[in-house]
């Protein structure tokens, strides 16, 4: 696991390098990923969209700006992605922004196809579902916690729907983008405080 690891922190780009790779695939007209389809492509223009917005107007509360900045232990948020999924566009700009408030957090990205071995390592009930953040001790190199692929509201939200019809349908996807847009970040910041605050519980005190 740990040769694992540092392989895929030697090929991870920082938020900003990520956001301009995604920029230039949309010019060239393409997309992350082993698969190069008309539809992924299109994703990865309406993603570089949404996460364009999401980058100038997501919002963190007080409170949790105060948990956010109380965190003292130097780790890094190892984020597996691709540009083309959905989820994605809408939860890595929140987990940047969050990082952004405590130097002691290091944000990382790295492309899911390109480090199978860490994806395999990282599963989400059997599959290999992003985007997934990572987060590491900066001292040990200990993994600490996971987040992802979806935040609490939003899995809840799926596993009813499945256990209801089987599968998600394209009108029930379309449905949970409404909820991304209406939530506006703000489930996903009170699940990386939470995280906070089992690793540091003086952080919610």
């Amino acid at each position: 696991m740990d040769i694992i690891i540092k392989n895929s922190l030697d090929k991870s780009i920082s938020y900003q390098d990520y956001r301009n790779l995604v920029k230039q695939l949309v010019e060239n007209n393409s997309t992350t990923g082993n698969e190069k389809t008309e539809a992924l492509i299109s994703y990865t223009k309406l993603n570089d969209r949404r996460m364009k917005r999401w980058d100038k107007t997501i919002k963190v509360t007080k409170e949790a700006l105060n948990k956010i900045e109380s965190f003292k232990e130097p780790v890094t948020w190892l984020v597996i992605t691709e540009s083309w999924c959905g989820d994605a566009a809408h939860i890595v700009p929140v987990l940047n922004k969050v990082s952004e408030l405590n130097d002691n957090i290091t944000f990382k990205v790295v492309l899911r196809d390109e480090n199978p071995e860490l994806m395999d390592a990282f599963l989400t009930n059997g599959g290999k579902a992003i985007p997934k953040l990572i987060m590491l001790d900066n001292n040990t190199g200990d993994v600490l916690s996971t987040f992802g692929p979806r935040p609490s509201e939003a899995t809840n939200y799926v596993n009813r729907f499945k256990a209801m019809h089987g599968k998600l349908t394209p009108e029930f996807k379309e449905d949970l983008q409404h909820w991304y847009n209406i939530n506006k970040g703000q489930n996903i910041i009170d699940d990386l405080t939470d995280m906070l605050c089992e690793l540091e519980p003086n952080v919610c005190q």
